[in-house]
C-alpha cells in the first residue's frame, strides 16, 4: 500500500463517517450502495438530475481513501483515442529520421523501439488500469449518457475484465481493479448489458433537513434565517413545472451569493436580482419574476414562521 492510501471502509457506518468527514451529507441507503460497491469490487452507477452531487461522491472517496482520482469526461463523439490511449507520432516521427540518419538499421528493431510505452500516451481509460495494488485509482466515468452507444459497448470489456488491448503491445491488465464510478442525468438510457455490471443507485434530490445540513456544512458563513428561507424556496420551486430545477449546486451557489451580498433574509426584490444563480433557462427566470418567486417566498415565510 501507498504512503496516502488508506483501506476501504469496514462498515456502512464507517462509509456514512467518512462521507460526513469530506462534509457529504449522504442518506444511508447511498452509504450502503457506496459501501457494498467497495467491497464486492463492482462499478457502481449512479443517476439523477444534474447537480444532485453524483461527481462529488467521487471526489469525496479520493479524498477520503487517499487515492487518485482519474476522470473521464464523457461527450458526444468520444472515441477509443481520446479515452484509452494514442501514439505520440510526432516524437515517433523524429526517433525514425534519427535511426534512418545512423544509417542501416533493423525495421523490426525501429518497430519495437517506436511502438513502446515510450511513447504511448495513457488516456484516461489505460491510465485508470494501470495502479497498484491496494492503491488503485478512483476512475470516474462522468456523464457517460452524453456518449453514443458505441462507445458504452466498448466499455463493456473494461468493466468486465478490467483490461484493454493495444494491438502493438498486447493486453494490458489491471493488477487492481479501479474504484470504478459512472454517473449519467439521464438524457438517454444507457444499455442494460452495462448496468448488469454495476450496482445502481438513483440520486434525488434531498430533503429540506439534508439540503439545509449541506448549505451549513458548504456555506458556514450564511445566516441561519437566510439559510433556512434559501432551502424552503428551492424545495417549492422544484415542485413548479420549469424546465430545469435547480439542483443541490444551485442552492450553495445561491446561499453563498447572498451572503457575499450581506443578505440575512430573502425577498422579493433580492430572489429577482439573483434568480440567475439558480435558474438557467429565461422562461424559467421570467415565469419565477413574474408572480410566482413572490408566491413561493410567501408560502415559505409563513410556515418558517409558524414552526418558530
Amino acid at each position: 500500500m501507498t504512503e496516502a492510501a488508506r483501506p476501504v471502509p469496514g462498515s456502512i457506518d464507517e462509509t456514512m463517517e467518512m462521507l460526513t468527514g469530506a462534509d457529504y451529507v449522504a442518506d444511508r441507503a447511498l452509504a450502503t450502495v457506496l459501501f457494498l460497491s467497495l467491497r464486492m469490487q463492482r462499478p457502481l452507477f449512479l443517476e439523477g438530475e444534474a447537480g444532485v452531487g453524483k461527481t462529488e461522491i467521487a471526489k469525496v472517496l479520493a479524498s477520503g481513501l487517499g487515492r487518485r482520482l482519474i476522470r473521464l469526461q464523457c461527450y458526444e463523439g468520444l472515441d477509443v483515442s481520446s479515452a484509452v490511449y494514442e501514439w505520440n507520432y510526432a516524437a515517433q516521427m523524429i526517433e525514425i529520421r534519427m535511426e534512418e540518419a545512423v544509417g542501416e538499421v533493423d525495421r523490426r528493431d525501429m518497430e519495437r523501439n517506436v511502438f513502446s510505452e515510450k511513447y504511448l500516451i495513457r488516456r484516461p481509460v489505460l491510465d485508470a488500469l494501470t495502479g497498484k495494488a491496494d492503491a488503485a485509482p478512483i476512475f470516474l466515468i462522468d456523464e457517460l449518457d452524453r456518449t453514443d452507444e458505441a462507445f458504452e459497448a466498448f466499455l463493456l470489456e473494461i468493466l468486465s475484465d478490467f483490461q484493454v488491448t493495444v494491438p502493438e503491445l498486447g493486453t494490458i491488465k489491471a493488477e487492481e481493479p479501479p474504484i470504478v464510478i459512472i454517473t449519467s442525468n439521464r438524457t438517454r438510457e444507457i444499455h442494460d448489458a452495462l448496468k448488469r455490471r454495476c450496482l445502481y443507485h438513483w440520486v434525488d434530490y434531498p430533503d429540506a433537513g439534508r439540503e439545509l445540513e449541506i448549505v451549513r456544512r458548504k456555506v458556514p458563513h450564511a445566516n441561519s434565517r437566510l439559510s433556512a428561507e434559501v432551502v424552503g424556496f428551492i424545495q417549492k420551486l422544484r415542485e413548479v413545472d420549469l424546465f430545469k430545477a435547480p439542483g443541490v449546486a444551485e442552492t450553495i451557489d445561491w446561499a453563498s451569493a447572498l451572503t457575499e451580498l450581506d443578505k440575512v433574509a430573502l425577498d422579493p426584490e433580492t430572489v429577482s436580482d439573483t434568480i440567475g444563480v439558480l435558474l438557467k433557462y429565461q422562461d424559467d427566470i421570467a415565469r419565477i419574476q413574474q408572480g410566482e418567486g413572490r408566491r413561493l417566498l410567501k408560502e415559505v415565510k409563513a410556515e418558517l414562521s409558524a414552526a418558530e
